[in-house]
């Protein structure tokens, strides 16, 4: 069933994982880092519960920069234009690592000598990019945890994306649960699999509110299945199940 969100996905990468320096290079500054890394696994929401793992595979980015005209953006705010790359201001490559980014910087622009000095400061502290989603693979994982049965998750491989900027971020990545909410709504519109809303709205029933999946006459808004708790272990356990999930999201430094 084909999804109708139109919405634009982001995904943010820390300073130290994007690289990013700023240099000269015949007597004018540049900027230079990475707004993604490929096939490194990030959480998008809470995997355990009602988010997913994903990854963007090495080729993702080609055929759009071959085609596309992307622009470079502080915190994705149109207004503040970096460079753009049919002006011949910025270079988008893709290498053995991921994306690079190369970056002219106008000092008659008075945001971009803020970003050097914020740079200088400490107060950007990461890349994100903005995107379309053309070609993803969904597949199912187990991950081990200690005193439980192995925990089925979701994993998502970006194979191909149509890029739409590059951004300077002042916040790394998502800052609030409902943000990341979003992320994981878009994520599944693209999927436009009903029972895999089904299945995680039984933790965040929100969800049903933000995918909008096109559903067949008369299909029910929710649907018949009844979502599979997460396996714990037949062993005697002190603490209820909710209780030790939320110990396992806190293990791995998810949003509960």
């Amino acid at each position: 069933m084909p999804a109708t969100m139109t919405g634009a996905e982001r995904r943010h990468l820390a300073l130290g994982d994007a690289g990013v320096t700023i240099r000269a290079d015949e007597g004018a500054a540049r900027f230079s880092g990475y707004a993604s890394v490929f096939n490194s696994r990030t959480a998008i929401g809470n995997p355990l519960r009602w988010g997913f793992y994903e990854e963007i595979a090495d080729g993702a980015f080609a055929k759009t920069l071959a085609e596309g005209d992307a622009r470079m953006l502080i915190d994705h705010d149109s207004y503040y234009v970096v460079s753009r790359t049919s002006a011949g201001t910025l270079a988008l490559t893709e290498d053995e690592r991921g994306l690079a980014v190369d970056s002219a910087l106008d000092s008659e622009l008075s945001y971009v000598r803020d970003l050097q000095a914020n740079l200088r400061n400490g107060n950007i502290t990461g890349m994100s990019f903005g995107f379309h989603v053309i070609k993803d693979e969904w597949a199912s994982e187990t991950i081990e945890v200690d005193g439980a049965d192995p925990v089925p998750v979701d994993v998502r491989i970006i194979r191909e994306v149509r890029l739409i900027e590059v951004s300077a971020v002042t916040f790394p990545a998502y800052t609030d649960t409902e943000a990341e909410l979003k992320a994981v709504a878009r994520a599944l519109d693209h999927r436009g699999d009903l029972a895999a809303v089904e299945a995680r709205a039984a933790f965040r029933p929100e969800l049903l509110d933000l995918v909008h999946i096109d559903r067949e006459p008369g299909e029910p808004t929710r649907g018949e299945q009844t979502p599979v708790e997460p396996a714990v272990s037949t062993q005697p356990a002190s603490l209820p199940l909710d209780l030790r999930m939320n110990a396992l999201a806190a293990r791995y430094r998810l949003p509960r």
